[in-house]
């Protein structure tokens, strides 16, 4: 698998003036997120998927990564997409659906905000030690393919960046403490067998944002990458059916 070609940005050129930015999670590559992408951009849709800072090159480029460069990456794309569109919809799996919920917290002009299996907090015990950790162990045992459908490889990093993933809980912190600042529509989609991130991120971004319209969608065949798995395009049409109605 070519991690460098899997990482490549992904952009399209829509046919009004509406847009979506779609954001890869945390050790992926936008190839976890490429399909999701091209079907939304083939109903017409304009479309900014970036590669985040350190990935699509080595996993040891993780570790120089700080959240605050994923952040300024989710920024640019967003940027992009409201320079040329009059609606602009953001949406992300893992933690790119957690760079969305920062993005909307900050631009109340966002037209709507899709977090797709988005982790606010880790239950897992051993993300207290990444602080220490990472001075001891550059990598961990890798968190990808997450997926239920047999066969299905996602194209991403082999090991896990511990500095990195010290990066990623610092900016689940900050946004889990400004989620009431969201007050656009949001789209909450959860898979029933995602086994990377707790099952109660989903319900707790639905009590915790201050949006009147807001929906959660449980998809009961996949696991956490959502986006290649059985439930791919349930994904696709839950988020078009979504942006249409706001967009009308």
């Amino acid at each position: 698998m070519d991690i460098e070609e899997e990482g490549k940005p992904f952009r399209a050129e829509g046919n009004g003036r509406v847009g979506c930015l779609v954001m890869q999670g945390f050790t992926g590559t936008v190839g976890s997120i490429r399909y999701y992408a091209e079907q939304l951009a083939a109903k017409g849709l304009s479309i900014e998927a970036p590669r985040l800072t350190g990935h699509g090159t080595r996993w040891q480029d993780v570790n120089k990564a700080h959240y605050t460069d994923w952040i300024r990456d989710a920024e640019d794309a967003y940027q992009r997409l409201a320079g040329r569109c009059d609606k602009v919809f953001v949406s992300g799996l893992s933690m790119g659906g957690t760079l969305v919920l920062y993005l909307a917290e900050h631009h109340p002009e966002i037209a709507g905000v899709i977090p797709i299996n988005a982790p606010v907090f880790m239950a897992d015990k051993r993300t207290r030690l990444l602080p220490v950790l990472k001075y001891l162990v550059a990598s961990t045992p890798a968190i990808a393919s997450d997926i239920m459908e047999p066969g299905i490889i996602e194209p991403a990093y082999d090991r896990t960046p511990t500095a990195g993933a010290y990066e990623m809980v610092k900016l689940l912190d900050v946004t889990r403490n400004d989620l009431k600042l969201i007050t656009q529509p949001v789209l909450v989609m959860r898979s029933e067998h995602d086994h990377v991130v707790p099952h109660a991120c989903g319900p707790f971004i639905m009590e915790h944002v201050s949006s009147k319209d807001k929906a959660m969608v449980v998809f009961e065949k996949s696991a956490h990458v959502v986006t290649m798995d059985y439930d791919k395009d349930g994904v696709v049409e839950e988020a078009w059916r979504f942006i249409e109605r706001l967009s009308n």
